[in-house]
C-alpha cells in the first residue's frame, strides 16, 4: 500500500463528496454537521501511467497498482479538542494516518450551510489547526509532567526525553504545529510514542467551484499563501466535478478531463503530491503473471525493498536485477534491455530508484 491519508475539515466543506469521488465508496454526504461519525475508509488504486505502459509491453495476466487508504473523518468544529461536536472521538482517528488532507471550502453555495456562516478559508484553516494544536498540547502536558517527575528520580530515559518534551510543549503553546520543528534524534523516539497530530505532513485541498478550475480563485490563492508559509502542499479540485469523473468509464475519463482543460483528476494530483510530501517512490516488478507497482520510502536499499514483496525474498536475497523504467520502455522488452547491457546486477546495499523495474533473485 502507498500511504494512509486522513481527510479533515470543518463540516460542509465537501469532505464526504470528495471522499466519495476518490473512492466511489458511497459515504453519506448530507447538508448538516456531523453526518460522518465513524470514519469511512476507502482503498484507492493509484494511477501511474508507467505501470500501464509496462503492462502494454509485458501483457501480463494481471496489473496491480499500489494504493492509498483514505479515511473520511467527521467535520471538526471550534472546541473539538474539548469535546465539542464529539470532537475527541474524531481527533483520535487522525493519529493513525501518515498524512492529512485538509479540505478547505473555497466555493459559495447558498444551498450548502457553512457552519461558521460564511466562506473564509483562513478562518477555517485556523480553527482546524488550533484544535489539533490544543489536542496535542493536552497530551504533551501530561507526558511532560510524568517525564519531569521521573527525571527527578534520576531515570536516564526520562532525563533524555525531558528536553524534547519541553520543546514540544513550548512549540504548541506558541500556536505552532510540531511539523514546524527540526526533529533531531532525541525527539524522534518521543514523537513516535506521542504520535502527535500536528507532526503529520499536510496537504491542503482547496475545494473550488467548477468555474475556478482553469484560473485560481481568490479563496484558493489564500489557501496557497498559507500553505507556502507552512511548507505544505496544495491541490485545487472541485468535489462535484470529481464526483462526475468517478461515474465515468475508463475510456471516457480522458475526454471529460480534456473538455475541462485538465490533464488529470484530483485523485491523481492528490496521490502524486502525497507521495512527494512523504518522500515515497515506486518500483515495479514485471512478469507474465503480474505487473505490479510497489511503494517504498526514498533511500530504501534493495534488500529492504525485497521485504515489501515478501519476507522470504529478504531472507534469501541473492541479488537484484534492475532495469530503469526509461531503459525498459525504450528497449521495448526485458530481453532487448538485457541484450543492450541495460540490466544491472545489484547487491543488498543498492539504493532503489523511482521507476526501477526489478527482478529479485533469492534462495528458497
Amino acid at each position: 500500500m502507498g500511504f494512509t491519508c486522513g481527510i479533515v475539515g470543518l463540516p460542509n466543506v465537501g469532505k464526504s463528496t470528495i471522499f466519495n469521488a476518490l473512492t466511489s465508496a458511497g459515504a453519506k454526504a448530507s447538508n448538516f454537521p456531523f453526518c460522518t461519525i465513524d470514519p469511512n475508509v476507502g482503498m484507492v488504486p493509484v494511477r501511474d501511467e508507467r505501470l500501464y505502459r509496462l503492462a502494454q509491453i509485458v501483457k501480463p495476466d494481471k496489473v496491480a497498482p499500489t494504493s492509498v487508504e483514505f479515511l473520511d473523518i467527521a467535520g471538526l468544529v471550534k472546541g473539538a479538542s474539548k469535546g465539542e461536536g464529539l470532537g475527541n472521538q474524531f481527533l483520535g482517528h487522525i493519529r493513525n494516518v501518515d498524512a492529512i488532507a485538509h479540505i478547505v471550502r473555497c466555493f459559495e453555495d447558498s444551498d450548502v450551510i457553512h457552519v461558521a456562516g460564511s466562506v473564509d478559508p483562513k478562518r477555517d484553516i485556523d480553527i482546524i489547526n488550533t484544535e489539533l494544536i490544543l489536542a496535542d498540547l493536552e497530551g504533551v502536558e501530561k507526558r511532560f509532567d510524568k517525564t519531569a517527575r521521573l527525571a527527578k528520580t534520576g531515570d536516564k530515559n526520562a532525563i533524555a526525553a525531558l528536553d524534547a518534551c519541553k520543546i514540544f510543549k513550548e512549540t504548541l503553546e506558541n500556536g505552532k504545529p510540531i511539523r514546524s520543528l527540526e526533529i533531531n534524534d532525541d525527539m524522534k523516539e518521543l514523537l513516535k510514542e506521542l504520535n502527535l497530530m500536528t507532526s503529520k505532513p499536510v496537504l491542503y485541498v482547496a475545494n473550488v467551484d467548477e468555474n475556478w478550475l482553469q484560473t485560481e480563485s481568490p479563496y484558493a490563492a489564500t489557501v496557497r499563501e498559507i500553505a507556502k508559509k507552512e511548507g505544505a502542499r496544495v491541490v485545487v479540485m472541485c468535489g462535484k466535478v470529481e464526483a462526475e469523473i468517478a461515474e465515468l468509464e475508463e475510456g471516457e475519463r480522458a475526454e471529460f478531463l480534456k473538455g475541462l482543460g485538465l490533464k488529470e483528476s484530483g485523485l491523481d494530483r492528490l496521490a502524486r503530491e502525497g507521495y512527494e510530501l512523504l518522500g515515497l517512490i515506486t518500483f515495479f516488478t514485471a512478469g507474465k503473471k503480474e505487473v505490479r507497482a510497489w511503494t517504498i520510502t526514498k533511500g530504501t536499499n534493495a534488500v529492504v525493498s525485497a521485504a515489501v514483496i515478501h519476507s522470504d525474498i529478504e531472507k534469501g536475497f541473492i541479488r537484484a536485477e534492475v532495469i530503469s523504467y526509461a531503459d525498459y520502455i525504450n528497449s521495448g522488452s526485458e530481453i532487448s534491455a538485457k541484450e543492450k547491457g541495460l540490466m544491472r546486477l545489484q547487491g543488498k546495499d543498492y539504493i532503489v530508484q523511482d521507476g526501477d523495474v526489478i527482478y529479485f533473485r533469492f534462495a528458497v
